[in-house]
């Protein structure tokens, strides 16, 4: 490699360094705004629920079991009673949103261990795959290694806007924006939190709410660049953050894998 290029890669080094630094301390810095978790209900088949997405019809709740692969749930909200349920193609799913008459789900795992995690375009009636792309990003991360037998992890949080969605990878440790129908990265910003392990997502105008289930808080970014904004910090014998989105009310709504209950910000 010649000094030139040596200098470069030193360079783009540096930046992201002090790129992630920057983050970092402004997440220290943000506000904390105190919110109230309030359990609303368990759906019935639904038992490691782990992304949300609110339609007009009611709340998608996707659960990540593989039975042999993952349901989707549609539900009321006031009570959770279950309106419709689909049977997927997909495996351990993280990430559900609905957009373009589609749900857009996120495949975890691949059926076989060398195989790439998938991003999904799912029929909402049939629960069929109408199309499927390989996750960007996708990857090993925090305690995982191929030495434990651990396979590659892909998208977890999505959620649609303006004919595009947002895609929690934390393999990437980033947000990326993405063009539905092709599979191709718009853009992307970092992840919040001490951690890579970012999960549910919810849009709030020009900003992004975004979990990081490590650390049991509900980061608002900014769009533009990640740069936190403010956070919102559940306690340790609260269920655990995983899929978020936000009601009409604009209040937040999460559900937890492990202990199967959605819940409200109150």
């Amino acid at each position: 490699m010649d000094r030139a290029v040596s200098r470069r890669v030193f360079i783009t080094g540096v930046a992201g360094a002090v790129a992630a630094s920057r983050f970092a301390h402004a997440a220290q810095e943000a506000p904390t705004i105190t919110k109230r978790v309030q359990k609303l209900f368990k759906v019935t088949g639904s038992t490691q629920p782990n992304d949300l997405q609110f339609v007009p019809e009611g709340l998608w709740v996707l659960d990540q079991l593989d039975q042999p692969t993952n349901k989707a749930f549609l539900v009321k909200p006031e009570d959770g009673t279950v309106i419709r349920e689909i049977l997927t193609e997909a495996l351990h799913a993280s990430g559900i949103t609905y957009g373009n008459g589609a749900l857009w789900i996120g495949s975890t795992k691949g059926k076989n261990a060398q195989d790439p995690p998938k991003t999904m375009k799912v029929d909402p009636k049939t629960g069929k795959t109408l199309k499927q792309w390989n996750t960007p990003g996708a990857g090993l991360y925090g305690r995982m290694s191929l030495e434990r037998g651990d396979t590659p992890s892909g998208a977890h949080g999505l959620k649609w806007i303006d004919g595009k969605y947002w895609m929690a990878v934390p393999a990437a440790n980033k947000v990326f924006l993405m063009e539905p129908e092709t599979g191709e990265i718009v853009r992307s910003i970092p992840g919040p939190g001490s951690t890579p392990r970012t999960h549910g997502i919810a849009l709030d105008k020009g900003a992004l709410w975004v979990i990081n289930s490590d650390d049991r808080s509900i980061f608002k970014i900014d769009a533009k660049d990640g740069a936190v904004l403010a956070k919102i910090q559940t306690g340790k014998d609260d269920p655990i953050p995983h899929g978020l989105d936000m009601d009409r009310n604009g209040d937040l709504w999460y559900c937890d894998a492990g202990s199967g209950w959605i819940c409200k910000l109150v």
